[in-house]
C-alpha cells in the first residue's frame, strides 16, 4: 500500500503545499532540500550550458545559447516562485539519484543562491534574447554561471551560499558536508605538502609536454593548409563584437 504522505506526492495536495520552498523533515528546524538532487540538477544544467557556450564561442552560433537562456530562466522561475520539486532539471536530477539516500541541506540559503542565478538569467535574457547584444558582458555572465554550476555539481560547494549570512539574520544551517557547523577534519582529509607536490609536479609535467611536443605538430598542420584568398581574412561583425577577432583569424588560418 502506498502512503499518501510521501514528500513528492501531489495527490489531493492543497495549494499551500504546491507553492512552497523546501521539505519539512523531522529533526530539521528549517525547510530542507535533497542535496543529491540539487547537485544532479546542477550537473545537468552545467552540461547544456557548456555545450551552448562553446557553440557560441567557437562557431559564432548563438541560437543554442539563446534557447538555453530561456530554458534556464523558466527552470529557475519555477524553482523560486512555485516549488523546486516541479523544476524540470530537479525532476531529472531526482530521477537520476532516486535510489540514493537523501542528504538534506538547508533550503533558505539555496533559495538565495538560486535567486542569484535567476538574476543572471534575467540579465542574459534581456541582453541576448531580446536585444541580441553580443559582447564581453555576455562572456562574463556565462562564465559566472558556468563557475557556479560547476562548483555545485563537482564539489558540492555552493559559492553563492557563502555570502548568504551577510544578507540574512539567521545563519545558514544544515550545509553540505557540515561546513556550517564546527568541523574537525579527519587526518586522511589533509592534503599536506606531499599532495601539493604531486599536483605541482603533474601540472609542470603536462606544461612541459605541451610546450615541447605539440607546437611543431600544430605548425606543420597549419602549413599544410592553403592560405585563404584575398579579402577572406576580415573577421565578421559577431567575432569583432565579442572580442573574438584574433581567434577567428587563427581558426581560419589568417595568421
Amino acid at each position: 500500500m502506498q502512503s499518501n504522505d510521501h514528500p513528492y506526492s501531489t495527490r489531493e495536495m492543497p495549494m499551500s503545499k504546491i507553492f512552497t520552498f523546501g521539505e519539512t523533515v523531522p529533526g530539521y528546524d528549517v525547510p530542507v532540500l535533497n542535496e543529491r538532487e540539487v547537485r544532479a540538477a546542477a550537473g545537468i544544467l552545467f552540461f547544456f550550458a557548456l555545450v551552448s557556450f562553446l557553440n557560441s564561442w567557437l562557431m559564432g552560433n548563438f541560437r543554442l545559447t539563446q534557447m538555453f537562456v530561456i530554458a534556464f530562466l523558466i527552470d529557475f522561475t519555477i524553482r523560486i516562485f512555485i516549488n523546486p520539486k516541479y523544476s524540470p532539471s530537479m525532476i531529472l536530477g531526482r530521477f537520476a539519484v532516486r535510489k540514493q539516500v537523501p542528504e538534506w541541506t538547508g533550503a533558505p540559503q539555496k533559495r538565495f543562491a538560486w535567486t542569484v542565478g535567476w538574476t543572471l538569467a534575467v540579465l542574459m535574457f534581456y541582453l541576448l534574447v531580446l536585444n541580441n547584444v553580443i559582447g564581453p558582458i555576455n562572456l562574463i555572465v556565462c562564465a559566472t554561471c558556468l563557475t557556479l554550476m560547476f562548483f555545485e555539481s563537482a564539489f558540492g560547494i555552493c559559492l553563492a551560499c557563502k555570502v548568504y549570512n551577510a544578507f540574512s539574520r539567521q545563519p545558514a544551517q544544515h550545509c553540505p558536508g557540515g561546513v556550517c557547523e564546527v568541523f574537525t577534519p579527519h587526518a586522511s582529509q589533509n592534503v599536506g605538502a606531499g599532495g601539493t607536490a604531486i599536483v605541482v609536479t603533474f601540472l609542470a609535467l603536462i606544461s612541459f609536454v605541451g610546450v615541447h611536443w605539440f607546437p611543431a605538430v600544430e605548425v606543420e598542420a597549419v602549413a599544410a593548409v592553403a592560405p585563404p584568398a584575398d579579402g577572406q581574412c576580415t573577421p565578421p561583425d559577431w567575432a569583432v563584437a565579442m572580442g573574438h577577432a584574433e581567434k577567428w583569424k587563427l581558426h581560419n588560418h589568417c595568421k
